[in-house]
């Protein structure tokens, strides 16, 4: 174990070795050289180690991220949808954007329903639950059940279960009303959210901040009421209290807050708390496979089985390859015909589609052909 966290420097005059704590960082201090001569063979099997964890890491995300072949146009939508049981659909760019429904999605959704297909609707935005999403597609006159929705917000506290997160530790929350309704439902303790929009610091002469000791997580999504005081409260958690998790809900740079622009996404707000604690955090939603495995889980669905549908390539269609799903874009959000053909682009779905209601105007179009 010891050689796993040191790692070793020489100079001239004297040799610093550098210890790792749980947090990943570094802590210096002089050895001798006597001391430095009787460790160094363990902290060159560690460096060595490293190296080859290194290599093995750049090889997995070659096979993720390297070149693949070129997405092909949809032009059959009943082959693709022949060959799975369950679609999985991004929200925002592929059913609405902001709150507008995109043209044609009722009629194919209903469609798919009656060919016995499963649907599942995946979003990275984590200001509803899932239990106010259902309102949402209800309003747009959508007939979805609350359990074939999963937001990230939801995805953070099925985490939380999953690793057993103690009861008496606390959760302090960058994001909206979602997040906190869902560690509700899931029994956590909480604080922060929108009551905390308000706050301000006064940096008077010799001010310190005071924080929850208690807290054992803090989870970041998307939060328009975001401010000076909720960034460093969450970085005193996550540098100060032992152990302390860091988890994002997702870490899109833009999202759809209306259908007539692009806005800063929940990446921004991660990437507040990342720079003031050097932390990587840990991501729940897409393109993490942790909802995936839960979703395959969930349902019993094998992944082969299943074709996720979204319109980003970074989130929802490697969400959907990590996975090891069938992928299709759809050019109604945020990835346009230019991005997906450029060459430099090396994420590429199976196929492509304008919306998702070319499933039936193709299909009519092959018909009448």
């Amino acid at each position: 174990m010891l050689a796993s966290r040191l790692s070793a420097v020489s100079s001239s005059s004297s040799s610093t070795l550098f210890l790792k704590n749980h947090h990943s960082t570094k802590i210096p201090f002089l050895a001798s050289p006597l001391l430095f001569n009787s460790l160094r063979p363990i902290v060159e099997w560690g460096i060595a180690k490293r190296k080859s964890w290194s290599r093995m890491e750049a090889s997995a995300s070659t096979r993720t991220a390297g070149p693949r072949a070129s997405a092909e146009p949809l032009k059959d939508p009943d082959q693709l949808i022949d060959s799975v049981e369950t679609f999985i659909f991004d929200c925002d760019g592929v059913i609405w954007k902001g709150d507008k429904l995109i043209d044609g999605v009722p009629e194919t959704l209903d469609m798919l329903r009656s060919k016995g297909k499963r649907l599942v609707f995946v979003t990275n935005n984590s200001t509803k639950s899932r239990k106010q999403y259902g309102k949402k597609f209800e309003t747009l006159g959508l007939n979805v059940t609350e359990e074939e929705i999963f937001a990230s917000s939801f995805a953070a506290a099925a985490y939380l279960k999953s690793i057993d997160f103690p009861k008496d530790k606390k959760v302090y929350v960058i994001g909206e009303d979602g997040i906190l309704k869902e560690l509700e439902q899931a029994g956590f303790q909480y604080l922060g959210g929108p009551v905390d929009g308000d706050k301000k610091i006064e940096l008077t002469p010799g001010f310190m901040m005071e924080h929850d000791e208690n807290v054992g997580a803090v989870v970041v999504g998307f939060d328009r009421y975001f401010n000076y005081y909720k960034v460093q409260y969450a970085t005193l958690c996550i540098r100060e209290n032992p152990g302390c998790l860091f988890i994002a809900t997702n870490r899109d740079a833009v999202t759809h807050l209306t259908d007539a622009q692009e806005w800063a996404g929940g990446g921004s707000m991660v990437g507040a708390v990342l720079g003031s604690t050097q932390r990587e955090p840990l991501v729940v939603g897409k393109p993490s496979t942790f909802m995936m495995d839960y979703l395959a889980n969930e349902f019993g669905i094998s992944k082969s089985q299943i074709c996720m549908v979204g319109d980003r390539l970074d989130t929802d269609i490697l969400f959907g390859q990590n996975g090891g799903c069938k992928t299709l874009l759809v050019l109604s959000g945020v990835t346009s015909l230019s991005t997906l053909q450029n060459p430099n682009t090396t994420i590429q779905p199976d196929f492509y589609t304008n919306k998702i209601s070319d499933f039936l105007s193709l299909k009519a179009a092959a018909t009448s052909a």
